[in-house]
């Protein structure tokens, strides 16, 4: 019996991805020919591999087994791939990061045009969202967070800025209507701008002064989700409709031009910078290998 390798490989892709939607788009093909290669698959094997409903595509029993003896196969399988590498004059192949989206803001633009212009035959694919995840599971080769969401077994090298703070800003002309707080607790009386992720977790606003730590719990006109929706909150704070926290890197363009203006600047939390993290179980594909080299080498962390 045998079973061509390119249906194998699509099962694969849609039990790591849990569904054909999301494994068409990782491996850039249609859900349709996906679902022609599963049903193939399933035909020549002769049992069925995924219980499928309008919902939701779960695997069999027989389909569990399957995964669990495919996976180092497969990984060996990339592996071998990977090594024609070696052999070119310029690296090649792609790229998978997951990334929280103040690295698209804050830290990405410093590498990413000039790693794209050094390495042309890489193709770079970047997904921004606050939730962390597994990136193993989800596909990725890699991803940047902070060091208290790293998982024990990734290997992390420091991305980035290694210290960044949050800032508290407002507009002038709300300043000058409700007074400038002098203390974090002051900030119960004013509208503030706050954020939620995708969990349904608030973010907190924590603030340090004299290696003390205070949490202020604040309300105010406007939730926005952690990540995507942040810049609504950035241009409500310039409109004047409340005070917003955030990253002070995001924040300093608009202390430059005056429409916004920092408080409570002794307050501002510092915390440690992010890490590019990947697994150190796995053999290192040479794109994400190249990618790691690239950022030790320069000068921006």
């Amino acid at each position: 019996m045998k079973s061509p390798m390119n249906d194998i490989a699509a099962f694969v892709a849609v039990a790591k991805a849990g569904g054909f939607r999301e494994a068409a788009r990782v491996e850039n093909m249609s859900a349709s020919r996906l679902s022609d290669a599963i049903r193939r698959l399933e035909e020549e094997l002769g049992v069925r591999l995924f219980h499928r409903n309008t919902r939701s595509v779960v695997l069999t029993e027989v389909g569990m087994v399957l995964l669990e003896r495919m996976n180092p196969i497969m990984s060996e399988f990339d592996s071998a791939l990977d090594m024609v590498n070696l052999y070119r004059d310029k690296p090649a192949g792609k790229l998978r990061l997951n990334v929280p989206v103040s690295a698209v803001k804050l830290i990405l633009p410093a590498i990413v045009p000039a790693f794209l212009e050094a390495y042309p035959d890489i193709e770079l694919e970047v997904t921004a969202e606050s939730n962390v995840i597994n990136i193993i599971d989800a596909g990725f080769d890699a991803g940047i967070r902070y060091d208290e969401r790293l998982e024990q077994d990734m290997v992390a090298i420091p991305i980035g800025p290694r210290r960044q703070r949050y800032a508290l800003a407002a507009a002038p002309k709300l300043l000058d209507k409700l007074g400038r707080p002098t203390h974090p607790r002051d900030l119960l009386k004013y509208p503030c701008l706050t954020g939620r992720f995708r969990s349904g977790v608030a973010n907190t606003w924590e603030f340090e002064n004299d290696n003390k730590i205070i949490e202020v719990n604040v309300s105010g006109p406007l939730v926005v989700n952690i990540g995507s929706a942040v810049d609504l909150s950035v241009d409500a704070a310039v409109a004047g409709t409340g005070v917003v926290y955030l990253f002070e890197e995001w924040l300093q363009p608009y202390f430059d031009s005056g429409q916004l203006e920092p408080i409570l600047e002794n307050w501002w939390l510092s915390f440690s910078g992010p890490y590019l993290y990947y697994s150190g179980r796995r053999l290192v594909p040479t794109p994400l290998r190249t990618f790691i080299d690239f950022v030790k080498s320069r000068d921006i962390n």
